[in-house]
């Protein structure tokens, strides 16, 4: 296959490792050149640009920030769709607004026949890498088909839930889930020290239980250690959390335990914790941001 990606941060990078594992023939684009430079060393070949890595391309991948900066990768100077036509497909792994997708997707169609299917993805980093991500799609069923042979490299659960913008909407729904989670695993940890109980050894006791999750599985322990080795960026999930609300707030949707833990993640924010990983919630519940003796 002949693949673009354009973004190549945490993520971006786990999937172009996992395509170029594949047997892909990949095509990067970055405004950081130096991340592209460890895919680089692994066979990927460099673009200048976007419109230049869409040229070379069957399908382009793209994971980005925000819904601005995927709108100025794809319809900026040099980019996306200056290469666009209706052969090309183009899939956004990116975690952005579902009214803001759609309307992208019938842009890039109407003005040059390239389909576009939204697949954000749960998982994070490692799960990219391992070709085990969980995949909320939006798209025309053809496309959908289209994308599978790329899709089916990374993931191992993958939903069609409706048109463009769909998948974007469940993977918000995913976002309230997991926020909330991730400040529940938290806070039950610190209580387990406040208490004298090792936490570590909870996510064990409970497994198969009805308090069990992968989060819990696989964050207890790593908050009991304050372990924050990166996997995911707290702003991003500050970001999508931002969205939630925006998209309540227009339908009159009520969200107030998601309202609650958006607080707390411009806290963490607002404290520095931006690029720090999910497990730096920990830092909001030791004062000192050290871990109790």
């Amino acid at each position: 296959m002949q693949l673009a990606v354009i973004g190549v941060g945490v993520m971006g990078s786990a999937i172009a490792g996992r395509l170029l594992d594949s047997g892909a023939t990949l095509h990067l684009y970055d405004r950081n050149a130096a991340q592209m430079a460890p895919l680089i060393a692994r066979g990927a070949i460099a673009s200048g640009s976007a419109r230049e890595a869409t040229a070379n391309a069957d399908h382009v991948i793209i994971s980005l920030n925000s819904a601005a900066i995927v709108e100025q990768a794809v319809f900026g100077p040099d980019g996306v769709a200056q290469a666009a036509d209706a052969g090309k497909l183009l899939i956004d792994m990116s975690s952005i607004d579902a009214g803001r997708t759609a309307i992208m997707a019938q842009r890039l169609r109407e003005g040059s026949g390239m389909g576009w299917v939204d697949a954000p993805l749960s998982g994070g980093a490692p799960a990219a890498a391992q070709g085990k991500l969980t995949l909320m799609v939006g798209g025309t069923a053809e496309d959908f088909a289209r994308a599978r042979p790329v899709l089916d490299h990374l993931s191992i659960n993958i939903t069609l839930f409706g048109p463009p913008g769909a998948g974007q909407t469940v993977k918000l729904i995913n976002q309230i889930l997991c926020a909330n989670a991730f400040m529940a695993v938290a806070e039950a940890v610190r209580f387990a020290e406040a208490h004298g109980v090792d936490a570590t050894l909870i996510p064990a006791a409970l497994a198969g239980g009805r308090a069990d999750s992968r989060i819990l599985q696989e964050y207890m322990g790593k908050m009991a250690r304050r372990d924050y080795t990166p996997t995911g960026r707290i702003d991003n999930m500050l970001k999508d959390l931002e969205t939630v609300q925006a998209s309540a707030l227009a339908t009159r949707t009520p969200l107030p335990v998601t309202s609650l833990i958006a607080d707390l993640h411009r806290m963490a924010v607002a404290g520095g914790l931006g690029p720090a990983d999910s497990a730096a919630y920990m830092r909001l519940f030791d004062m000192d941001g050290e871990q109790p003796a």
